[in-house]
């Protein structure tokens, strides 16, 4: 695993569940640049704990924010936009980049 800071746009709207002893866990697909041919990368960002809450109270699609986390390799799919990734970026800071005014 390698440890990252990246910014990220969120493409869907972030989904809470909760593991053993109630630790809330928030899921959400998000997309970053690379810098070969403009191209970008969709990956499956998960965030525990009260940083979980935080996310679901203050962010919305299409918001940007900057990510340090773990990244990992596992294959998910993500129904909602029919495409199939294999990052996984386990996120353990968070802060807002460009957010919507409200």
């Amino acid at each position: 695993m390698n440890y990252t800071t990246l910014i990220v746009k969120l493409l869907g709207t972030p989904k809470k569940s909760s593991i053993e002893n109630e630790i809330p866990v928030t899921e959400f697909i998000g997309k970053f640049y690379q810098y070969r041919k403009n191209k970008y990368t969709i990956c499956k960002l998960i965030v525990w704990g009260n940083l979980a809450d935080d996310l679901l109270k203050y962010y919305d699609t299409n918001d940007y924010m900057f990510v340090e986390g773990h990244v990992s390799i596992q294959e998910s799919f993500i129904k909602e936009l029919n495409v199939k990734t294999n990052i996984q970026i386990s996120v353990y800071k968070a802060f807002p980049y460009a957010l919507k005014l409200k």
